[in-house]
């Protein structure tokens, strides 16, 4: 719109320029001709009484927009209309245009006698023409530009309703539908089939990585837990017999063990909670008995509720095992597991010292947008890609004291 007003006032101030210099030469043709006319009837007469009775026959005639003078060779002002002043506008004979105090004058001889009429229009009488003129040329711009701009607005807008609709769809899409061809529909406009083709190809692109990710990140955490696994009960086994000053230690390389393989146990969940619904497994999962079996930590969980909750038990468990981890770390003692009102979803409060409300607001608000490398680590991340994986999603709610996680599992088949 304001480039629309530009244009239109560049425009009318060019017709305006051009206008007034072609209302000018009207103006002064005007002048000449009204000019002309009466010198022919003026100089029909040979004497200066009969000359006198002519003009008075034209100044019968209303002039709204001219003055004239009858002049005498001598300066005397023979005859004049109502609005020509009474001295003569030349005192010597001076034919054609020129230019006085007010006044834009055109003089031609009127006879043998050295008599001259003068026919004359005000100064403001031309810039009243002048402003009207530019006033029709602006406001006529004005409206042009207008108009062409609300013609263009809906032109563009037809024009780009095709890419509203690619953009309205490309965003349902998701890798998991398959190629988007089909929910991308024939392209609407011949212009557009490379975007289809290179959105296409990128589709391609994109889920052929996220396979060979998600497959190698598989079977590397498979193929590192048997041996954990294995390491763990080997080392149990030792601690048992060991002598007392190594006792402690093994304890401590077990804990370590026990530690890598929760992050294992992660990773499985994580690329899991990727592919969405389907590898999801729901059921109904009683949270005391999942809470039981998870690794002993040095925490006391208390579980508040018998009602079960209806969730991957596996992709659930890699969930807790690194939030327990993560509050254990930043030195809590007691942790309170509760279910939900509606049962599907589950909150965990700690007892450690929390976060600031300006931290917590961050958080929330990196978890909301995806932004896992804001989150300062794997639980985080980890309990919201499962909780989306489920239809749900992670909230920080505010606590009076420590740090508390909500996990929104949303309701089956949700996913």
């Amino acid at each position: 719109m304001g480039w629309a007003l530009v244009w239109g006032l560049a425009v009318g101030l060019a017709v305006w320029l051009a206008a007034s210099y072609e209302v000018d030469e009207l103006l002064d043709e005007a002048l000449r001709d009204s000019a002309e006319l009466m010198t022919a009837l003026v100089a029909q007469t040979p004497d200066a009484a009969d000359a006198a009775d002519a003009a008075r026959g034209i100044g019968a005639v209303p002039a709204k927009h001219f003055a004239w003078q009858l002049v005498a060779a001598d300066g005397r002002v023979l005859l004049r209309s109502v609005r020509a002043p009474q001295a003569a506008w030349h005192t010597a004979p001076r034919a054609g245009f020129a230019d006085v105090p007010g006044w834009r004058i055109y003089g031609q001889a009127a006879g043998h006698d050295g008599r001259f009429l003068y026919a004359a229009q005000t100064r403001d009488e031309r810039a009243e023409a002048r402003s009207e003129v530019a006033l029709g040329a602006v406001l006529s711009a004005l409206a042009v530009g207008l108009l062409g701009q609300l013609w263009l607005r809906a032109r563009v807008r037809h024009e780009l309703e095709p890419l509203q609709q690619l953009s309205q769809r490309l965003a349902q899409w998701r890798l998991d539908d398959g190629p988007p061809s089909a929910a991308l529909g024939v392209p609407a406009r011949q212009e557009l089939a490379p975007v289809h083709e290179a959105i296409e190809g990128l589709a391609v692109r994109l889920a052929s990585r996220l396979a060979h990710e998600q497959a190698f990140s598989a079977h590397a955490a498979h193929a590192l837990r048997t041996p954990l696994a294995g390491i763990d009960a080997q080392l149990a086994v030792a601690a048992r017999s060991a002598p007392p000053e190594l006792a402690e230690r093994l304890v401590r390389v077990r804990g370590a063990a026990a530690r890598l393989q929760h992050v294992v146990a992660a990773l499985l969940g994580l690329f899991r909670s990727v592919d969405g619904t389907a590898s999801l497994q729901r059921g109904p999962v009683q949270l005391a008995a999942l809470v039981a079996r998870l690794p002993a930590f040095a925490l006391e969980v208390q579980v508040q509720g018998e009602d079960s909750l209806d969730a991957d038990a596996d992709l659930l468990s890699a969930a807790l095992l690194n939030l327990l981890d993560n509050a254990q770390r930043h030195g809590a003692r007691h942790v309170i597991l509760s279910l939900t009102a509606a049962g599907h979803g589950l909150q965990m409060v700690d007892d450690g010292p929390g976060v600031t409300a300006a931290r917590r607001e961050q958080l929330a608000q990196a978890l909301a947008e995806e932004r896992y490398a804001d989150t300062g680590g794997l639980g985080l991340m980890l309990a919201d890609r499962v909780a989306r994986a489920h239809g749900g999603r992670v909230t920080l709610p505010a606590v009076a004291q420590g740090f508390a996680v909500a996990m929104n599992l949303g309701p089956p088949g949700a996913a």
